[in-house]
């Protein structure tokens, strides 16, 4: 199979796409800085024989999208995975703090981003197999964080876009689900302290933090279901919410 992971140079959207060559799938992924780091992921993913593929992509900008799209064609011809994961976050702060353009900018990447990325791809799917979309989207898109208006709102419109992007495709035999994250182990979280990490995996009934593993492990999976599970926000989070 085929796969695209979007802004895959590290964390979740790397172990998604080293998950996927794992299991024999040739991937493409998307970054937007870091060429190095993607670069590495491209050449883990290499040690399982699979044809693996980087592109610069800044996920909000439709040129670049095309870009994309045009080289997925090139070197793919078809797909039949597509994993929306590059996001932004927004600073922690109150929402009278937060400015017009920290908000656009979130929103481009985050919700944007995710309209791009499938209105260009899903022509590339694979017309005699179904295809999978999978959204990374968050807990906080479900139910909200106190000063992280922003990001949770794009993560509940990208929530939304998969409910109804689900009914628009399930005719055609393309199944959109998404993945809501709680506190997983990345350098999004770097920011906090030990003491800070230590105080949230107690509030966690698991005791600790996911894995981008996890994640990486959850999608997969989710990719070989079958075709009547779409339109779900599936919550890995460890009982926390």
């Amino acid at each position: 199979s085929r796969c695209v992971v979007t802004g895959a140079s590290r964390g979740i959207g790397k172990a998604i796409a080293e998950a996927f060559a794992k299991c024999g799938a040739d991937v493409l992924i998307t970054y937007v800085s870091n060429k190095a780091k993607a670069d590495e992921t491209v050449a883990e993913m290499e040690k399982y024989g699979v044809n693996a593929y980087s592109f610069r992509c800044d996920a909000g900008d439709e040129e670049d999208t095309k870009r994309l799209a045009d080289y997925i064609k090139e070197v793919f011809g078809s797909i039949d995975v597509l994993v929306n994961n590059a996001g932004a976050i927004g600073e922690e702060a109150p929402i009278t703090q937060i400015t017009s353009d920290e908000w656009d900018r979130i929103m481009r990447v985050d919700v944007k981003g995710v309209f791009l990325a499938t209105k260009y791809l899903i022509p590339l799917f694979d017309k005699e197999r179904t295809g999978k979309i999978i959204n990374i989207s968050s807990v906080w898109g479900l139910y909200g964080a106190s000063c992280e208006v922003a990001y949770s709102a794009t993560k509940g419109a990208v929530n939304s876009f998969t409910k109804a992007l689900a009914k628009e495709l399930a005719p055609s035999g393309i199944q959109v689900n998404a993945v809501a994250c709680g506190a997983i182990d990345t350098e999004m979280n770097g920011h906090l302290s030990d003491d800070d990490k230590a105080s949230l995996a107690e509030e966690i009934p698991a005791g600790r933090f996911g894995s981008p593993q996890e994640v990486a492990k959850l999608v997969k999976s989710l990719s070989g279901m079958n075709s009547y599970l779409t339109g779900q926000i599936i919550t890995l989070d460890g009982g926390w919410i």
